[in-house]
């Protein structure tokens, strides 16, 4: 399920609804569900329904949250420490519900444009390639408290992630869920020696038991 603010919201904090990305919703491009009233009801819902849905314990296995762009951290039109209050909020909402914090993951991260600069290595993954490094961070009770990952990923991994972990198959035949994970050198592990290749984030968890929230 796809959240964004709405501008007509009352609540301050989600006033700033006053900058909706129309392009940044991926669930626009899906014919299934814009081209048919009910699922867009049921899948494309306002910020104010995903805190809801928290404070009652009714999120759905899978949300996705565009932050307003006026909120989204994005350099163009936005502020980080902005961006930062959305996440923070978002938290404190789902500890504010420890037993449906004790089984969700929150995975953030940030625009591929950032806004700063990382000499890191970009695998050419296909036509369009793939951008610089950005943030992406884990909170949950299942993350391992202070790893930070080499592997290389990038915004698709967290599709990878959920095909894997709810055992479903790629989004399409040629789409980028479709690269195998990558392959290492020890000493170089950054660059998968198997490229194309995307890890599915699986290393950033212990399944096997709880860990810090970080």
């Amino acid at each position: 399920m796809a959240f964004q603010h709405n501008p007509q919201s009352k609540d301050p904090f989600v006033l700033i609804g006053q900058a909706y990305c129309n392009i940044c919703n991926f669930e626009s491009y899906a014919t299934a569900i814009m081209g048919d009233p009910a699922q867009r009801a049921a899948h494309i819902k306002d910020t104010t329904d995903f805190f809801a849905a928290i404070d009652s314990e009714t999120l759905p296995a899978v949300s996705f949250v565009k932050p307003d762009g006026l909120i989204d951290g994005h350099p163009a039109s936005s502020k980080l420490d902005l961006f930062e209050s959305m996440v923070k909020k978002t938290v404190e909402h789902l500890n504010a519900r420890p037993d449906l914090f004790a089984e969700t993951a929150l995975i953030v991260t940030f625009d591929e444009g950032g806004g700063y600069y990382d000499s890191g290595y970009i695998q050419p993954l296909d036509f369009f390639g793939d951008g610089p490094r950005i943030p992406l961070i884990v909170v949950s009770p299942f993350s391992r408290g202070g790893h930070i990952s080499h592997t290389y990923t990038d915004h698709v991994s967290i599709l990878k992630f959920i095909e894997r972990n709810w055992n479903l198959k790629p989004l399409t035949h040629r789409s980028r869920d479709n690269f195998p994970n990558p392959i290492v050198d020890d000493d170089d592990p950054y660059v998968p020696l198997n490229s194309p290749a995307l890890g599915d984030l699986f290393d950033l968890f212990d399944f096997g038991h709880h860990g810090s929230n970080n």
